[in-house]
């Protein structure tokens, strides 16, 4: 299999628009049947041998325990049962109005009952069209589908290795569904004391001072795949520090900068993958630097927190 295969946001836009509200639909769900944990850590995707799953929930509602899986191999939701049923239903050819249905459907016929407070898209384009009344995203090309996994589940490895790294809060790698990016995030010890306007979800996501890296596949505000990292709250003078490789770039965005990578650009690289480590290293050090965090003290070398351990060849 290619490490990081093309993945032009032009020939796969309409089934990352109408796949990103089918996520919409389940993160829903798991908003819905899951234990709040602090910085929203219960609600996004994680990766699976066969695509992403919402891993178990339930049970505190009075559910049983289930999880809803989306297989791009087999191209179908699976909804599971602790005790061993399953029950499924092909991705191609729905829209996302006949998804909803359909998801309700087979959360009913195993017992699952789920109540979606706000049952259409999160900060999308049309947020004010319920889920249900949605017949015009209706795309889903198994091979882009598959391929989307492909490139989630190579880029979460690489994420993986580089959270190694680093010895303090962190979160998981996960997927996030309101915004469809891939993402994993180190935190300082230092709370944010934010505006009594920050709107709830913000105000949670962000409670803390953080270094956020990750990797999305291309949206209106940038029409190409890229790996990206930011600080909140961003230090002064963070856009002035050098990244690396030297197609890496600080653009601004909602008033804010972003360190961004393009996919394309780690792709033509003789070494992508530590290519994109030293991205993601680059703007850590740039925001750790500037915000003054004790970059010595939270090396993890190796995935080591032990200095009399010795770190392991790779």
């Amino acid at each position: 299999m290619e490490l990081f295969p093309a993945m032009p946001l032009a020939e796969w836009r309409d089934t990352k628009e109408t796949l990103h509200r089918f996520t919409q639909v389940v993160g829903k769900v798991r908003l819905a049947a899951s234990v709040r944990r602090n910085h929203w850590w219960n609600v996004p995707f994680h990766l699976s041998g066969r695509g992403i799953t919402t891993r178990p929930m339930g049970q505190v509602d009075g559910n049983p325990i289930f999880t809803v899986d989306f297989d791009f191999v087999a191209h179908r939701l699976v909804v599971s049962t602790a005790d061993g049923r399953s029950a499924s239903f092909p991705l191609v050819g729905q829209s996302v109005a006949s998804f909803y249905r359909q998801t309700l459907e087979t959360l009913a016929a195993l017992g699952i009952r789920v109540e979606l407070p706000l049952p259409r898209p999160y900060r999308l384009a049309d947020a004010d069209r319920p889920f249900a009344e949605d017949f015009e995203h209706a795309a889903y090309d198994p091979v882009w589908a598959n391929r989307y996994w492909q490139v989630l589940a190579q880029v979460s490895l690489v994420l993986e290795e580089f959270a190694a790294r680093f010895s303090g809060k962190v979160s998981p790698v996960h997927l996030f569904w309101h915004s469809f990016d891939i993402a994993h995030t180190r935190f300082s010890e230092r709370a944010l004391d934010q505006p009594a306007q920050v709107d709830p979800v913000t105000r949670e996501a962000y409670s803390r001072e953080l270094i956020s890296f990750g990797f999305w596949f291309g949206d209106a505000n940038l029409g190409e795949a890229a790996f990206y990292s930011y600080t909140a709250p961003e230090p002064e003078h963070l856009a002035e520090d050098p990244l690396t490789p030297a197609s890496a770039r600080w653009i601004e965005l909602g008033g804010s900068h972003l360190a961004v990578l393009p996919y394309d650009a780690a792709r033509a690289e003789a070494d992508p993958r530590a290519t994109v480590l030293a991205f993601y290293e680059s703007a850590y050090r740039a925001g750790a630097h500037r915000a003054a965090w004790d970059v010595d003290r939270l090396a993890c070398p190796g995935g080591i927190t032990d200095p009399r351990l010795p770190i392991p060849p790779l």
